[in-house]
């Protein structure tokens, strides 16, 4: 039931001189709830932002009478209670008094819990935040993080004074203008006490510090600006860019293999490498490139392209934060392209790869390495460059059931119409993809056949 649809007064609970003021406006303050109830009587206690969204309170009124008038007046009232706007709900309280135990964030501690509103994660440097919590004693630490309530930073002092004397002094504040960024005109704090005592930093990075162990690990892609958010010339923000591209594919229909990601990616510069991972019921992988010159141009080509015909196994990509992945060289996975076969598997001579297919009859069909479909190379030339995928049988290898044939209407992009049957193979008059769906890259044997390995 939506909030507008709510009876807005509650008349089943006994009276109080303590009410339950529901729907509030968010950070509701005290002051707020005084002006809407104190034309009804005067108010001896309140207690604000109740509940997991803080959009509860209560008020306590110094008579019952005074609250049982201020219910019955907007019960019978036109006009709902309202406070900035939104209608706020009334109803008598099962407590008869407020009990103001205090919250962890009004216990005084050495670290405080910042809330930096009005802006995004980027907006407000890890510098700028030290900077203006230094002015007030030695901060050991910082760590910023994002929440529910927004940007957010913890910051530790030495002692519990130090950091009260902060929090006295900055909350509420803005930070001043000159140290923002020109696309945010203003952000205030929120400042409260942290349960923390100490932080535990485990290494320097734009978004973590420790100023009190200078031998601390530093993350390399951190510490040099490369993810903080470019602004542009039209004060929007810039997409940070990296040279790991992470790929979302939906719509998976055919088995997508370390290999023929390997095909797709390649074409626009040499793919170091893979990861392939099953994140929130979906197939994602990271894709590894030398810079980010070359990612960049492969994320504006294939974005939102599928690799299959027929709208299957479609690409959505972004730039990742990863900037060097660490992967198992040669497994079903993952693939280190940097690493040599022969030391990545153990093998000192590897098996060819399979260039044998199969007809939908089931009779042996040779193809030669056969490209992905022009519309993956948009600056190739014809005649350019083509991929065979690496080896996918090895002796002793246990097969599954042949893969479906496919119709050569139905034959996905990475089939080529001008491949070439090997010497000696029987014509037939289609041809067969690269990268069989659902079945290991580079073909595998029919069930009836013995393993081939090439010549």
């Amino acid at each position: 039931m939506s909030t507008s649809a709510q009876p807005q007064f509650r008349y089943t609970q006994t009276p109080s001189k303590v009410l339950h003021l529901r729907n509030l406006p968010w950070e509701c303050i005290e002051e707020e709830l005084i002006e809407l109830c104190k034309p009804f009587g005067k108010i001896v206690n309140t207690k604000c932002n109740v509940g997991a969204n803080r959009n509860q309170a209560f008020v306590e009124f110094s008579d019952l009478n005074q609250a049982i008038n201020m219910v019955t007046y907007y019960a019978s009232s036109s006009e709902p209670a309202q406070i900035r706007g939104k209608t706020v709900y009334i109803q008598y309280s099962n407590r008869h008094e407020i009990v103001n135990n205090k919250s962890p964030g009004d216990v005084p501690g050495n670290v405080l819990l910042v809330t930096i509103e009005g802006v995004e994660a980027g907006d407000v440097s890890i510098d700028v935040i030290h900077l203006v919590f230094s002015a007030f004693g030695f901060v050991h630490k910082i760590a910023t993080f994002e929440k529910a309530a927004g940007f957010q930073a913890l910051i530790q002092y030495s002692d519990v004074q130090t950091a009260s004397t902060a929090r006295d002094s900055l909350d509420g504040r803005s930070i001043p203008r000159y140290l923002l960024p020109s696309h945010v005109n203003e952000c205030y704090l929120r400042i409260s006490y942290s349960a923390h005592t100490d932080l535990n930093i485990k290494f320097q990075s734009h978004r973590s510090r420790d100023y009190t162990n200078p031998h601390l690990p530093v993350n390399p892609t951190a510490m040099d600006g490369l993810h903080q958010p470019v602004v542009g010339p039209d004060g929007k923000k810039k997409e940070f860019e990296s040279n790991v591209l992470l790929a979302s594919i939906e719509n998976m229909q055919y088995a997508v293999t370390v290999d023929v990601l390997n095909t797709v990616f390649s074409a626009f510069g040499a793919v170091q490498k893979i990861a392939i991972f099953e994140k929130n019921g979906g197939t994602q992988a990271l894709i590894q490139y030398p810079d980010i010159a070359i990612a960049a141009v492969a994320k504006d080509a294939l974005e939102g392209h599928c690799i299959y015909d027929g709208g299957y196994c479609k690409l959505h990509l972004s730039y990742s934060r990863h900037t060097d992945l660490n992967v198992k060289a040669y497994s079903d996975k993952s693939r280190d392209y940097t690493i040599p076969m022969q030391q990545a598997t153990g093998w000192q001579n590897p098996p060819a790869a399979s260039a044998v297919g199969y007809t939908s009859g089931g009779v042996p069909q040779a193809h030669a390495q056969a490209a992905p479909s022009s519309s993956w190379f948009p600056t190739m030339p014809a005649g350019g460059q083509t991929y065979m995928s690496s080896p996918s049988s090895f002796p002793g290898q246990a097969y599954g059931a042949a893969p479906p044939a496919y119709a050569a209407a139905a034959i996905p992009p990475f089939s080529s119409p001008n491949a070439h049957p090997a010497p000696g193979a029987p014509q037939t008059g289609g041809s067969v993809p690269l990268h069989q769906p659902n079945g290991p890259p580079g073909g595998s044997p029919h069930p009836s056949q013995s393993p081939y390995y090439g010549s």
